[in-house]
């Protein structure tokens, strides 16, 4: 009998998985799908207004990384426009300096460089936790972007670092003055990258990563290495940051000392804040609200805009703690386990 109930137990236990694994791959194809009929929407919607909406796009690189030291693994940074800047910075430099004009090219070089931002700030970093972190994100940030300002030959410095050329992509798709090619190519670069990251949070090194958050002393209790984790992770996010900090450079052809500022990193967490910590939909959808929040009553009312935005940012923290996607996912669980409740009733 014993034996029997073992049995139906796996049976349970293997069905209740796979109805797991269905449910990822469900939520994870209708994440695609509207990111997807956004980007087409703002296509045909914004056709005139395509050098915001790749912006969008960078940024929206930006936060997901920081989303991915911040929301999974509980590192409190405000300096993720370093790794953002360090992308931008090498894209162009290959390009201005080194004749390099092919876009994916750059694009490749900007991931790399912020993978080696990443593992430099890593160092740095976890040596402390906590408040003290806080203050090393910030003072490496002011240490990049002091290190852009005085490297003037090679970056511009204050006046930006120009130059920069592009060849068509792939041969055939010209980078025009309307944004066109660029606006697609940032489409492509985020889907790809919001699949592969799906994947990496959903992984035993993602799951890892979340223990890590909740209790580094049992992490490390198991056997695991949650410093190891922690740099591992941060390579990663400066990869994807480098990534959105390359295309703002190809997009844009010029790359502005404002990409390793204070600001942008405390715009991203923002954002992040915005939509709802250790969930990527949250990243995205905090992005896409506050840029063209921001954009639409800094054009009402260039006076008191940012009145209004900070106004934005109280009504969610005091309403909806858990950002927008994340308040909107709890009553979604809710209304379901109360239909669920009365469909057993």
């Amino acid at each position: 009998m014993s034996a029997d109930l073992k049995v139906n137990k796996a049976a349970d236990n293997a069905a209740k998985t796979e109805r797991l694994r269905a449910g990822f791959i469900q939520r994870d194809l209708i994440g695609f799908a509207v990111i997807v009929i956004v980007a087409a929407l703002g296509y045909v919607l914004f056709p005139d207004n395509l050098a915001l909406l790749t912006r969008i796009l960078a940024i929206a690189l930006l936060v997901l990384s920081l989303d991915l030291v911040t929301g999974y693994c509980g590192v409190a940074t405000l300096g993720q426009a370093a790794l953002y800047g360090s992308g931008a910075y090498a894209a162009g430099i290959l390009s201005a300096h080194y004749g390099v004009t092919d876009p994916l090219v750059m694009t490749l070089g900007g991931i790399l460089a912020g993978a080696v931002a990443g593992l430099l700030c890593s160092i740095v970093m976890l040596r402390a936790h906590g408040l003290p972190q806080l203050v090393l994100s910030i003072a490496l940030v002011y240490l990049f972007h002091e290190f852009a300002n005085k490297a003037s030959s090679w970056t511009g410095g204050s006046d930006g670092l120009s130059g920069i050329t592009l060849d068509p992509l792939f041969g055939i798709f010209e980078f025009d003055l309307f944004g066109h090619t660029a606006y697609f190519f940032g489409v492509a670069l985020l889907l790809l990258t919001f699949i592969l990251l799906r994947a990496l949070v959903r992984s035993p090194f993602g799951m890892l990563c979340r223990g890590i958050k909740e209790d580094p002393v049992r992490v490390r209790a198991l056997g695991a290495s949650p410093h190891r984790a922690l740099v591992k992770m941060y390579v990663i996010s400066g990869a994807v940051a480098g990534a959105g900090g390359a295309l703002s450079a190809v997009s844009t052809q010029v790359v502005a000392l404002d990409s390793l500022s204070f600001t942008q990193s405390a715009e991203a967490l923002v954002m992040l804040v915005l939509g709802g910590t250790g969930s990527l939909f949250g990243g995205l959808l905090g992005t896409v609200i506050f840029m063209l929040f921001e954009d639409f009553v800094s054009a009402a009312n260039p006076f008191h805009w940012l009145t209004m935005v900070g106004a934005l940012l109280i009504a969610v923290v005091l309403f909806a703690p858990k950002g927008l996607y994340g308040t909107m996912e709890s009553a979604y669980a809710r209304i379901r386990k109360r239909h669920d409740g009365e469909a057993r009733e």
